[in-house]
């Protein structure tokens, strides 16, 4: 018998696409989808969606919603498009990466009234990603035609 706090049930991620439940998969097995162990994901053998774990959890905590094919691509895009933001500032502010990242996700989600706010880019949804591209790239866009117009 066990004493002391409850053990939480373990996650097991919904998929937003298909509501099938999701199953952890580890490399070397038939539904992993990666050449190389990347950690285990949970993913969803009916369409296809899937999201890693954190990396040190011994549970298996999904890092966000189970992303497919063009969820996964505009996540990388975001991620693309807010790295030179995230460099700079840590650069110019003497912050690190994680605290930037955190920053800038918080900087978008306020300027585009997401509700609720994403944790991080894995909480997003297709839209959300597309419309922080658009933001950040438009962002980017204007403070280089500001710098050039200043010389």
């Amino acid at each position: 018998m066990r004493v002391g706090r409850p053990v939480k049930a373990l996650p097991q991620p919904v998929c937003d696409y298909c509501d099938a439940k999701a199953v952890l998969a580890r490399a070397g097995e038939e539904t992993y989808p990666y050449r190389e162990d990347h950690g285990p994901i949970w993913i969803c053998t009916a369409c296809q969606a899937w999201i890693g774990t954190h990396s040190r959890s011994t549970r298996n905590v999904p890092l966000g919603r189970l992303a497919d094919a063009a969820l996964r691509e505009a996540k990388s895009q975001l991620h693309d498009a807010l790295e030179p933001l995230i460099a700079a500032k840590v650069r110019r502010d003497a912050v690190n990466p994680f605290s930037a990242r955190a920053k800038a996700l918080h900087w978008l989600s306020t300027e585009l009234g997401f509700d609720p706010a994403p944790a991080s880019i894995h909480d997003m949804s297709l839209d959300n990603c597309q419309q922080a591209i658009r933001y950040v790239e438009a962002f980017v866009q204007a403070r280089r035609q500001r710098g050039q117009e200043s010389t």
